[in-house]
């Protein structure tokens, strides 16, 4: 379901004519992005399949990072572009040249991480006369790891996450989602044809319960395994999310920094892990952060929305680009955690290690059930 407040854009936009090509990019401040991205290839989602790329392949359309444009790059095909094309779209003969109005491409979109969409961003920088006329997204939950045959069959049950929609040309094109629902896939729409530069699907991580009761023991803030980033003091260079993110970070803007601070102050980030639990190791890591990592760190807890905080690791010295493991004295529960650092700069990673508690299985299992896993 779509959100009248939200800008909307229709039209083409004017050729390029030579400078920024993003100077007349149309945008909005969509009230959703500061979720995570639900497609990010950094949680392994993935473009699986579309009926046609001619011009451009489907995979851009998860690139990290705005959309290119570089006026001299053509092929043998035509002008390059960095986004998902397909070819322009015809009737059936000369007496009717032109597509049916149910004639449309589509793509495929595996999530990164199943969840609750808020929010979807459909851009199409750079396709100023080539974009669709209207795009429509599809929503769909299934386990395991479906092919594209699977997902195209018959009794797919598939939810419109975003009815047929007018949209405009070198513009980023934002619907807000009012689905309570858990997905895993999505189906992306153009009618008829076109080009669309980059998808990001904002939402929460709504993970498998008993995939993380076989594990045992995982980090509790990942954002795959459900944890989110509540709150930032700062967030002037780098996201607070990153610091959840899979993997160890690879440069120096894949983690969390602050600006300089002038005061007397900190900086902090508070989590919200999956359910309740327990945390028995610590990791800050703050890789690629030399000149630039927080001096000290210190963690908190608390148990529930009203609980008070504790103190569960002192201030602590951290070095540069280094991974610090704390072992803790015994587990800690807990349903939320604050980093502070001291006094500024930033962090890479932060490893939250510890299982569900009962109250946080039973509770993220019920949770699952209410969403249709």
């Amino acid at each position: 379901m779509t959100d009248a407040a939200i800008p909307r854009f229709t039209g083409d936009a004017s050729p390029y004519a030579g400078g920024d090509p993003y100077a007349d990019h149309r945008t909005a401040d969509f009230p959703f992005t500061h979720l995570v991205d639900l497609a990010d290839r950094r949680l392994g989602a993935g473009v699986i399949a579309a009926n046609d790329e001619f011009f451009a392949e489907r995979e851009n359309l998860l690139k990290p990072g705005p959309a290119v444009f570089d006026p001299e790059h053509f092929g043998h095909k035509g002008k390059i572009m960095d986004g998902w094309e397909t070819r322009r779209r015809r009737g059936v003969s000369a007496a009717e040249p032109h597509p049916t109005p149910d004639d449309h491409d589509w793509a495929l979109v595996r999530l990164g991480a199943p969840g609750v969409i808020r929010g979807i961003v459909l851009d199409t920088a750079h396709f100023r006369g080539n974009y669709p006329q209207a795009v429509s997204v599809e929503g769909a939950s299934l386990p395991g790891s479906p092919s594209p045959e699977d997902l195209l069959a018959a009794d797919v049950k598939w939810t419109t996450l975003v009815p047929r929609t007018a949209v405009g040309g070198h513009a980023a094109n934002g619907f807000a989602v009012d689905a309570e629902q858990r997905f895993t896939h999505l189906r992306i729409n153009q009618h008829p044809d076109g080009g669309i530069a980059r998808l990001r699907v904002y939402g929460e991580v709504a993970p498998d319960p008993a995939w993380l009761t076989a594990l045992g023991t995982f980090d509790l803030a990942a954002l795959e395994n459900g944890g989110q980033v509540e709150d930032a003091s700062d967030r002037f260079y780098s996201p607070a999310t990153n610091t959840i993110q899979p993997g160890r970070s690879r440069k120096m803007d894949d983690g969390w920094e602050t600006r300089r601070r002038r005061d007397r102050g900190n900086d902090w980030i508070r989590y919200r892990l999956a359910a309740q639990s327990e945390i028995r190791a610590v990791e800050i890591d703050t890789a690629y952060l030399k000149g630039n990592s927080a001096g000290w760190a210190a963690l908190s807890v608390r148990d529930g929305e009203d609980g008070d905080w504790s103190e569960v690791l002192p201030r602590t010295r951290l070095q540069p680009d280094t991974n610090h493991r704390f072992v803790l004295d015994g587990p800690v529960r807990a349903t939320h955690v604050r980093i502070d650092i001291f006094p500024d700069g930033g962090i890479s990673r932060l490893r939250l290690y510890g299982s569900l508690t009962d109250e946080g299985a039973t509770a993220l299992a019920a949770r699952h059930r209410e969403l249709g896993g």
